[in-house]
């Protein structure tokens, strides 16, 4: 019970804090200000967030063209750290040169659920219409991934049906992220 409780936990605090890690990479790589003072409502919820991670590693991580690989690398070391007390808390031997295979399963796990939750709240706010800067920043992020949907699916009856496909489309994203993980730790 207590192990179920601090995997928990660690769950939320890995997954809100490489979210916002992740979060930050995609906003820097659209190109979109993370400053107060751009409109951007979430700039400085990511910089709070992700500074104190992001800022140290830049120091020895350099960007990569339009990637901000320490904000990548920062997401992957907490889900990191994650698994690792989770493996000490178990109890595991011999395992550990698994972890680091399985924090990598884990980045990615945690890049499908972030930009489902994202899509959610694209369709959510697409139901009403704000004039936010919120719903800017959505619409910002959710059109590169629904753009190319949309050039095959036209609307149906005026409705757009691009981000229900697109949810389809990350649900089989998890869904073949698993097997493959399945599989991989089955050969090992």
């Amino acid at each position: 019970m207590l192990y179920q409780i601090i995997s928990l936990l660690l769950d939320v605090a890995a997954g809100v804090l490489g979210g916002a890690c992740l979060l930050r990479l995609y906003l820097q790589y659209q190109r979109i200000p993370l400053s107060a003072r751009s409109g951007n409502p979430l700039g400085p919820f990511i910089f709070a967030m992700t500074d104190w991670l992001v800022l140290p590693l830049r120091r020895v991580v350099p960007a990569w063209g339009r990637w901000d690989l320490s904000s990548l690398i920062g997401a992957y070391l907490l889900v990191l750290v994650q698994y690792i007390v989770l493996w000490l808390l178990s109890g595991a031997s011999g395992a550990l040169p698994v972890v680091p295979l399985l924090a990598l399963f884990g980045l990615l796990r945690l890049l499908v659920s972030g930009l489902t939750g994202l899509v959610i709240v694209y369709a959510v706010l697409s139901w009403f219409q704000t004039h936010s800067a919120l719903t800017d920043v959505i619409e910002r992020l959710c059109a590169p991934l629904l753009r190319p949907i949309r050039r095959l699916v036209p609307l149906i009856g005026g409705i757009d049906l691009s981000p229900l496909l697109l949810l389809v489309l990350l649900q089989i994203a998890s869904i073949l992220l698993g097997h493959l993980q399945g599989a991989v730790f089955q050969g090992l």
